[in-house]
């Protein structure tokens, strides 16, 4: 089977497509023929060796996929020829993987397999975000930071669908026309975000910033918070890493939230069944709707992941494996 692998730790240009050796039936894990692999910010990171944790080389990056069922340990509740999306955190952009049963999610008929291919790690983030760790309330106001991106579409999806308005913040016109086109309630550019935020709520402020961007925004997010507000942390693919006076934290008791989805789920790896639980009604009934990806050919992942490094990515990309 092919598969892209990196080799050298060296940027996108360190990637290779190479062929591997094709994967037997086991008698304890979902093999899957996968149709598409998302490609995510993490993965940019693996290529040089600046992710938290850093694999041996060469090792095949992406760790979500959708494609059909060969082969489920009885039992599984999985048939031959099922639509799964999966987390394979062994390495998804290769044509077959090999999952533990608790990582492979059956797909409604809603959902094709492309758009599903970068469902699962900024959707499941964002809904960890937004539900374990802001408990948001219907009818509450959100902030996304980097909303024409691949976890700020995500996160406007998901919050229309349990009820939640938002405020998207872009950096163009263009990027704001994205965030609109997936549900996005207003839109406002980052320079001078703060006021016009204070401006759209009646100089309240939101209830729930997600920031998946961190940088130099980071206090002004804090001061777009109403009382009792939560600023959840995802990442900084802005480059730098704010850091947080906590006098702030008094003024109006808000607070600054850790969103670790991830390690959440190494220790906790049941919390996977109980959010598709929660998540695949919404999926059925069309509440949830997920967009389609760009995709790009497996042979280029390094465009794909350079679009990533110059922020000039929208929506989610995802690699075609077949």
């Amino acid at each position: 089977m092919k598969a892209v692998q990196l080799v050298k730790s060296i940027g996108p240009s360190g990637l290779r497509v190479a062929e591997l050796s094709d994967l037997d039936p086991a008698d304890d894990l979902v093999v899957v023929d996968l149709h598409a692999a998302g490609v995510s910010f993490p993965d940019l990171l693996q290529t040089t060796g600046s992710y938290q944790m850093v694999q041996e080389l060469p090792c095949v990056l992406g760790v979500e996929g959708a494609g059909i069922v060969r082969s489920a340990p009885r039992g599984s509740g999985l048939t031959e020829g099922q639509r799964v999306a999966v987390l394979a955190l062994s390495g998804s952009w290769q044509q077959t993987v090999a999952v533990p049963v608790g990582y492979a999610f059956p797909l409604p008929d809603t959902v094709s397999l492309t758009a599903a291919s970068g469902f699962v790690m900024n959707h499941l983030t964002v809904h960890f975000a937004l539900v374990e760790r802001a408990r948001a309330r219907r009818g509450e106001i959100v902030l996304v930071h980097g909303a024409a991106g691949g976890v700020g579409t995500a996160a406007l999806h998901l919050a229309a669908a349990v009820g939640l308005e938002t405020i998207a913040v872009v950096s163009s016109d263009e990027k704001a026309a994205v965030a609109k086109g997936n549900g996005a309630t207003h839109t406002v550019l980052v320079d001078g975000f703060k006021d016009r935020v204070l401006d759209l709520t009646g100089g309240r402020g939101v209830d729930i910033v997600v920031d998946p961007v961190g940088g130099d925004r980071f206090t002004d997010s804090l001061r777009s918070l109403a009382a009792g507000g939560r600023a959840l942390v995802l990442g900084f693919t802005g480059g730098s890493i704010p850091t947080v006076k906590v006098n702030r934290l008094l003024l109006e008791n808000i607070s600054v939230v850790g969103v670790g989805w991830g390690e959440f789920i190494r220790e906790d790896p049941g919390y996977l069944a109980r959010q598709w639980e929660e998540l695949s009604p919404l999926l059925t009934s069309g509440a949830l709707t997920v967009p389609e990806p760009t995709l790009y050919e497996l042979d280029n992942a390094a465009a794909a992941l350079q679009l990533l490094s110059e922020r000039a990515a929208t929506g989610k990309i995802s690699l075609s494996l077949r």
